[in-house]
């Protein structure tokens, strides 16, 4: 059994966590920043940056601690090193240098959305390689074929916002503060959803691409008509989502080789509407669904950890001079799309 201790800290989430590679989480910490960036209505990357360099190296001590271990008792450090807010990366990524410097272990450079990719692992010993991967969350909406550790290939992703940054957008409009997106599901959960004619972009397009940047433009539109409740735009809105999540997953799962299994990992899938739609999906086309527990969905360190110890226990480890990444794609190789997925 090894242990490698994983940071995160791609955003507003200053995290570490001790994982073992028998999926173990043996110590984890999450501070969140919410209160530091709610007046601003979203992350401010200073900010973020600044409120990591503070907590990490506390945190880390308090980790360590708890489970009563040394830096000797590592085998190896984990840390986040893209895709994300540069300066907050790179606080991660040093502290995690300077640590695997000092206790002579391996230094395991993760991509953020491996992390948010390979998480169903660690809570289902039973997922194996390959599985199909709805990856959603503020930055990003990726349908991924998963075949193993380091092994993604892209099947479709957004030609402009990402699903998790329609949420919060949306929820802003409706006046629901920040972080938006779970605000918005409550609120849903009192509307009808059928209430509020919303479009659903690219639905029965022959490309597998998704697009939100319109349905968030339509919200905008229903709350300034002032003829809708915000509970129907809610739900409305959701439904809406929905419909284009399981229109763009049916594109995709049929142009690629028969997988067995559906996984949904990011932020958004701790939306249980969401989950629930995509369960029902999987059922119907005969695959095993798969989501991480809520804790795994947003951004921590544990996800970060196991990405880690998948890495490591395949050989692999980066040098000490690896660089901090701001765009860092699962499948570099995917051919680029029109509008902004071309970054995915």
């Amino acid at each position: 059994m090894a242990i490698i201790l994983g940071i995160e800290s791609s955003c507003d989430e200053t995290a570490v966590a001790l994982v073992t590679t028998q999926r173990q989480i043996i110590a984890e910490r999450i501070a969140s920043q919410t209160e530091a960036h709610a007046p601003y209505g979203g992350v401010v990357p200073e900010i973020a940056a600044r409120a990591h360099a503070e907590k990490l190296a506390p945190m880390i001590a308090d980790v360590m601690a708890e489970a009563g271990l040394d830096l000797a008792d590592l085998d190896a450090v984990a840390a986040t090193a893209g895709p994300g807010l540069i300066g907050g990366v790179m606080v991660g990524l040093v502290s995690a240098k300077a640590l695997a410097m000092a206790a002579d272990k391996p230094l395991l450079a993760i991509n953020h959305l491996e992390g948010h990719a390979l998480s169903p692992r660690l809570a289902d010993a039973r997922l194996q390689f390959p599985y199909a991967l709805l990856l959603v969350s503020g930055g990003h909406c990726q349908i991924l074929q998963v075949d193993g550790v380091g092994k993604y290939r892209r099947l479709a992703t957004t030609i402009d916002d990402a699903l998790g940054e329609a949420f919060d957008k949306s929820a802003k409009i409706l006046g629901l503060g920040y972080p938006g997106g779970p605000a918005l599901e409550q609120l849903a959960l009192t509307g009808d959803a059928r209430a509020v004619p919303l479009p659903r972009p690219l639905l029965k397009s022959k490309e597998p691409h998704f697009s939100f940047a319109g349905l968030k433009s339509a919200v905008l539109r229903a709350k300034e008509s002032g003829e809708h409740q915000n509970a129907d735009i809610a739900a409305s809105f959701q439904h809406a989502a929905i419909d284009c999540l399981l229109d763009r997953l049916a594109l995709s799962l049929d142009r690629c080789a028969s997988l067995p299994a559906l996984v949904v990992a990011g932020g958004v899938a701790a939306n249980t509407a969401i989950r629930s739609a995509l369960e029902g999906f999987a059922a119907k086309r005969n695959m095993a669904f798969s989501a991480p527990p809520m804790a795994l969905c947003t951004d921590n360190a544990a996800m970060i950890a196991w990405a880690g110890a998948e890495r490591f226990i395949t050989g692999q480890s980066d040098p000490l001079d690896v660089s901090a990444r701001p765009r860092w794609p699962l499948d570099p190789d995917a051919e680029p799309v029109r509008g902004a997925g071309a970054k995915a």
